[in-house]
C-alpha cells in the first residue's frame, strides 16, 4: 500500500493539549512533545510512510479515542498505530480484522497478525485453517502464497481437520504446481507431513508412490519406503506405536460424541467420549457427575445439556448443563413435566423435548427451553402420544418418527414448523417402530433399527423431504433398540442397544457415498440406556480424544 510523507504542522496551544492527551494516547507522543529532547518552539514533525487522513484520524483518536475503521482503511491505520505505538487503535483494529475473518482470507489475515503480534488474530485465524484445511487448501488464493516455513507449520499438527489424508497431499501438488519451476524441490520435506500409513493403500501406490514429483525426487524414496513398511507392518503394531510414529498418527478429531450414563441396578455417571480419528474410546468421567438413564441429551451453545430421564427411584423434570471446557455442572430451570424416554431436538436456539412418559402415562406434551431467559415453555402437543420415540431437525423444521403409544407402536410421523407452532403428519415410515434412532443425515431423515413389538430389527429407511417418501437403504449388521445415534465425520453413527438376548456394545457406521455399513471400535461397556450427542469444535478436543 503506497503512503506519502506526512508533515504535521499546527498551534503551539493545539500541540500541548495533544500532549496532555498523549501519556493515555501514545508513548510514541510523549517522547515527542514531552520529553527533554523535545523542542517547545517546534511546531512541524514528519510522518514518513503516514497518510494525511490516516494520521488525522490518529490525532481525532487521541482527542476523542474513538475511530471510524473501515476494510479500506485497517491496514494503514494498523500500520501508523504500530509505528506510533498506539495500542487501543491496534487493538481495535485487531478486533475489526478478527469480525472479518473467514475461509477466503484466514490465511492473509495470520500473516498480518504475525507482522503486528497480534496474539488473538493469529489464534484465530491459524484455528480458522486447521478447522476448515480441506476448503481453505481448495478454494484460496491466499493458500498458494504460503511460504515453505509456513506450509509445514500447517499440515504437521495433530488438530488439523482432515478426515482422508489425501487431501493434504493433494493441497501439497496444488501449492507446488503454483510455481513448480521453484517449488518441486521442496516435496521431500512437505511429504513426511503426510500420515500417509494412514491412507487407502492403493490410493497411496497410485497417486503418491507413482507420483511423477516424488518418483524425480531422490530424496523422496526412503519416505516412500518407510511407508511401506509401516502399511505391510500395521498388523504388528501396537496401540502406542500407532500414536509415536508420525507417519500412522491420527490427526486430533474435529467434533467429539459423548456418550452419558448407564445403568447397572441403579443409574451411573459415566461418561464416554469417542475419537473418530483414532477410532478409540475414552472414559472421561468425573466424579462429582450425578448419574443419568433414559435421559436425552443434547449440544448448545457451548453446553451439554441432560434432559429428564430416571433418577433410580423417579423419572424427574430436573435439566442439567454440562460445560466440557471446565467439565462441570450446573442445574438450570426444570421442565413443567417429567419427562423419561422423550424425543429431544434442537433449533434455532432452542431445546425441544416431546413425548416419553411419566410414569403415569405416556405423553404427547412438548416443551421449549429458552436458555437466555433459562425457562421451559409448552408449546402446542402432538397429534399422538409417543414413548421411546426418536427425533431430528431438518431444514428449519422438528420430525419426530414413530413410538409407542402404550397400545401399539407407531409408523407415523409429525413435523413441527416453530413459525406456525403446528404439528403435522408426512408420509410414515414403512415399518413401525420405538426403540429406534432417528437422524438427519445428508439431507434425509434415517430412522434405523428399533422394535416392531413383534421382532427387533436391523432394517433402516430414509425420508426424502423434497418427494415426502421413504425407501429402504442397506440394513445394518447388528439388530438393535435402545440405542445411540449420531452423525460424527460426516458419518452416521449407531452404538450399543439392546437386540433381544441382551445389551451390546457394538458400534458400526455407515457412509452415504458407499450406501455401506462399516465396523468401528466397540464402547468401552455394554449400554442400552444411555444418551448421546456430538459436541463441535471443542477448544480443549485433547482432553476427550486418545492421547497422541
Amino acid at each position: 500500500m503506497e503512503r506519502e510523507m506526512m508533515s504535521l504542522a499546527f498551534p503551539v496551544f493545539n500541540k500541548l493539549r495533544l500532549a496532555g492527551h498523549r501519556r493515555r494516547c501514545s508513548s510514541y507522543f510523549q517522547a515527542l512533545f514531552a520529553s527533554e529532547w523535545n523542542d517547545p518552539g517546534k511546531c512541524e514533525y514528519q510522518f514518513p510512510g503516514i497518510s494525511p487522513d490516516t494520521l488525522r484520524q490518529i490525532i481525532e483518536y487521541a482527542y476523542t479515542y474513538s475511530v471510524h475503521i473501515t476494510v479500506d482503511n485497517v491496514e494503514s491505520l494498523l500500520a501508523a498505530a504500530d509505528q506510533l505505538n498506539i495500542l487501543g487503535i491496534v487493538q481495535r483494529c485487531s478486533g475489526f480484522l478478527h469480525d472479518q475473518l473467514c475461509t477466503e482470507n484466514c490465511i492473509g489475515l495470520l500473516k498480518i497478525a504475525d507482522v503486528y503480534s497480534l496474539s488473538e488474530l493469529h489464534k484465530s485465524a491459524f484455528d480458522m485453517i486447521l478447522r476448515n484445511f480441506k476448503e481453505v487448501a481448495i478454494t484460496s488464493e491466499e493458500f498458494l502464497d504460503l511460504t515453505l516455513h509456513e506450509l509445514p507449520d500447517i499440515i504437521e499438527k495433530d488438530e488439523l481437520n482432515v478426515r482422508e489424508e489425501d487431501v493434504v497431499f493433494e493441497a501439497i501438488l496444488r501449492w507446488i504446481m503454483h510455481e513448480p519451476a521453484n517449488r518441486k524441490a521442496h516435496i521431500s520435506v512437505l511429504l513426511p507431513k503426510v500420515r500417509m500409513a494412514r491412507m487407502d493403500v492403493e490410493y497411496f501406490m497410485k497417486t503418491i508412490k507413482d507420483n511423477d514429483i516424488v518418483k524425480a525426487d531422490v530424496a523422496c524414496r526412503p519416505i516412500i519406503k518407510e511407508v511401506l513398511k509401516a502399511i505391510y507392518e500395521l498388523d504388528d503394531r501396537s496401540v502406542c506405536s500407532d500414536f509415536e510414529n508420525p507417519m500412522i498418527r491420527p490427526r486430533l478429531p474435529s467434533d467429539v460424541l459423548l456418550v452419558i450414563g448407564d445403568w447397572d441396578i441403579l443409574p451411573t455417571s459415566c461418561i464416554d467420549a469417542y475419537d473418530s480419528r483414532a477410532d478409540r474410546w475414552v472414559d472421561v468421567t468425573e466424579k462429582e457427575e450425578n448419574p443419568s438413564s433414559f435421559h436425552g441429551t443434547v449440544y448448545l451453545n457451548g453446553y451439554v445439556y441432560c434432559i429428564g430421564g430416571f433418577d433410580g427411584l423417579n423419572c424427574v423434570n430436573t435439566v442439567r448443563r454440562f460445560d466440557p471446557i471446565s467439565r462441570t455442572w450446573q442445574e438450570v430451570a426444570p421442565m413443567h413435566s417429567c419427562h423419561c424416554n422423550a424425543s429431544v431436538a434442537v433449533l434455532d436456539g432452542y431445546i425441544y423435548i416431546m413425548g416419553g412418559h411419566d410414569e403415569v402415562m405416556r405423553l404427547n406434551t412438548a416443551e421449549r427451553y429458552d436458555p437466555a431467559a433459562n425457562e421451559w415453555t409448552l408449546i402446542q402437543p402432538m397429534q399422538e402420544r409417543r414413548n421411546t420415540a426418536s427425533a431430528t431437525t431438518l431444514n428449519g423444521k422438528i420430525y419426530v418418527c414413530g413410538g409407542f403409544t402404550g397400545a401399539e407402536p407407531l409408523s407415523t410421523v409429525e413435523c413441527y414448523d416453530p413459525h406456525t407452532g403446528e404439528w403435522t403428519t408426512i408420509t410414515p415410515m414403512s415399518s413401525p417402530r420405538y426403540g429406534h434412532g432417528v437422524a438427519a443425515y445428508k439431507g434425509r431423515i434415517y430412522a434405523v433399527g428399533g422394535t416392531d413389538r413383534s421382532q427387533y430389527l436391523r432394517s433402516v429407511e430414509a425420508y426424502e423431504p423434497t418427494t415426502n417418501s421413504w425407501h429402504t437403504v442397506a440394513p445394518m449388521s447388528t439388530i438393535r433398540s435402545y440405542f445411540g445415534i449420531a452423525v460424527v465425520d460426516d458419518q452416521l453413527f449407531v452404538l450399543g442397544g439392546y437386540d433381544g438376548l441382551g445389551v451390546n456394545k457394538r458400534v458400526e457406521c455407515y457412509d452415504a457415498e458407499t450406501g455401506s455399513w462399516y465396523r468401528a471400535q466397540d464402547m468401552i461397556a455394554a449400554n442400552d440406556t444411555f444418551s448421546c450427542c456430538v459436541v463441535p469444535a471443542l477448544p480443549r478436543i485433547v482432553q476427550y480424544a486418545s492421547p497422541r
